[in-house]
């Protein structure tokens, strides 16, 4: 049998099964019984039935997760070095099985299967299997104290705890990986957590969940429960959580915020962008051609960092405009699972009407198509690769984030104007800087309000580089050693000798 038939056939298996929700290590219905159906986006057919959680599910499985946490339980009775085993066998299982997962998220995200299986799966596996090696060096430290007003002899020191249970909530465009950034690092912390993925791509969570089961995880540490944004809120509400992690867009990290005010729980929050792409004259034209390619078309534009407002300097942005251009005319528009697909549908009729509507909005306003600018085919919910010029800041499709294959070029004249100009945002996520010049390169990258700056590059991820928002995108840092203060508290203890 052909690999890729035993994949589809895999898959196919997991998608037809039953899905239940995970809570405190069974796989159990609502409790209301009630199901929702996922769509394939490429197709507008049914995928999947998924159990539809509620406030009571919450309920549980939040009762699950504190039980876990208890100081007695098995989780927090394991050592560090345990703990570190089981997230790298985590890492493990989801690298034999990547294959399936990259099936999963092609079938219920609609992104490429080859860009799944090249991307979002190894780089999954890589973050926990690099957050398996933090739980032996979470460390406190000894402070030498000078103990005024009451001077003595004193031992004092730090000790680094895990917050507890965590609520973490995941948007669709990235559902492994977006899992995995969450996961991993609230396990390396020893927290338990509710999971509570996008409603639009329930399957690899629901997948790892069973690979975390074969791992040994101990029940209750991690649950998870598929729902709506009702299911969402009440996790967020919830008084026994005491922590909320969201990715998603502004507007609903803003309702996250008031929802976990009522005990105020700590937030975290990675959410939009509208990130500028800056293109000067002294630039490689073949590398800032790919770059501002790559930056706005890869997974179909759905990327909360896309560069998607394309600054090039005058000299050069007909050349550049053209050369993006020609790229976004070779994209191959098809179903994820059509081995010579490059880009493959929106994840909703909701995405796609929305991103319709900004196209209809830019041509309003005066904006112009040089290539794309419609859907891209009469079933499934494919939008074209589209570059809009004769665009303005002032215009919405240049302020605010399409979430779609659509850039916004803009002409610009001068080195100095350029960085007020990027910086005219309500985001802060990441940027773009194209030069030879690697003075004007680091000068530009210091001077932009943005998380995380690529130079010559764009859209390089690590699990070692924090990643992470300015202004309203965000909240805290995702990845790296910075993303552990997400889920730690420290405690202070003194002691007189």
């Amino acid at each position: 049998m052909a690999v890729a038939e035993t994949v589809e056939r895999q898959a196919d298996a997991f998608v037809h099964a039953p899905h239940e929700l995970l809570i405190d290590g069974d796989w159990v219905p609502a409790a209301s019984g009630e199901t929702f159906e996922t769509i394939n986006p490429a197709t507008e057919q049914t995928l999947a039935s998924v159990a539809h959680g509620s406030a009571e599910d919450i309920n549980r499985a939040v009762k699950a997760a504190r039980k876990a946490f208890a100081d007695d339980s098995p989780w927090r009775r394991m050592n560090a070095s345990d703990r570190g085993r089981l997230i790298w066998r985590i890492a493990d299982l989801i690298e034999d099985n990547a294959d399936e997962l990259a099936m999963l998220e092609s079938l219920d995200n609609g992104k490429p299967y080859g860009v799944a299986r090249v991307a979002d799966v190894p780089l999954a596996a890589d973050l926990f299997r690099y957050m398996a090696g933090w739980p032996t060096k979470i460390e406190g430290t000894t402070v030498p104290i000078s103990a005024l007003p009451a001077p003595g002899e004193y031992l004092a020191y730090t000790l680094r705890e895990p917050v507890g249970v965590v609520g973490q909530i995941i948007p669709w465009n990235f559902p492994l990986l977006m899992a995995a950034w969450k996961l991993g690092p609230g396990l390396a912390c020893g927290c338990t957590v509710v999971l509570k993925p996008a409603e639009q791509t329930p399957l690899s969570a629901l997948r790892l969940g069973e690979l975390m089961q074969e791992a040994g995880l101990p029940d209750g540490v991690v649950n998870i429960v598929t729902g709506f944004g009702d299911a969402g809120a009440a996790l967020a509400a919830h008084d026994d959580v005491d922590k909320v992690a969201f990715t998603g867009s502004t507007e609903v990290g803003k309702l996250i915020v008031k929802a976990a005010a009522g005990n105020l729980k700590k937030v975290t929050l990675e959410l939009g962008g509208k990130s500028p792409n800056v293109v000067y004259a002294d630039a490689d034209l073949e590398g800032a051609i790919a770059g501002a390619a790559n930056g706005i078309f890869f997974n179909h534009g759905q990327c909360c960092n896309a560069g998607s407002r394309l600054y090039v300097q005058n000299q050069i942005f007909d050349d550049v405009v053209a050369g993006v251009a020609e790229a976004a005319k070779k994209i191959k528009v098809a179903p994820g699972t059509d081995p010579d697909s490059e880009m493959g549908p929106l994840i909703s009729d909701e995405q796609f009407e929305k991103v319709l509507g900004y196209l209809d909005s830019g041509k309003t306003d005066g904006a112009e198509a040089v290539v794309g600018g419609g859907r891209a085919s009469d079933r499934g919910y494919f939008v074209q690769p589209t570059i809009l010029t004769n665009t303005s800041n002032d215009m919405k499709v240049v302020r605010e984030e399409i979430f779609g294959p659509v850039v916004c070029a803009i002409p610009f004249d001068s080195p100095e104007e350029i960085v007020p100009v990027a910086n005219d945002t309500s985001f802060g996520l990441a940027a773009g800087v194209f030069t030879r010049d690697i003075s004007k390169a680091h000068r530009t990258a210091k001077r932009l309000r943005a998380g995380t700056v690529w130079i010559n590059t764009y859209h390089v991820f690590d699990a070692a580089m924090p990643f992470g928002g300015y202004k309203q995108s965000g909240w805290g840092r995702e990845m790296g050693s910075q993303v552990l203060n997400n889920y730690l508290e420290t405690k202070s203890v003194v002691t007189a000798l």
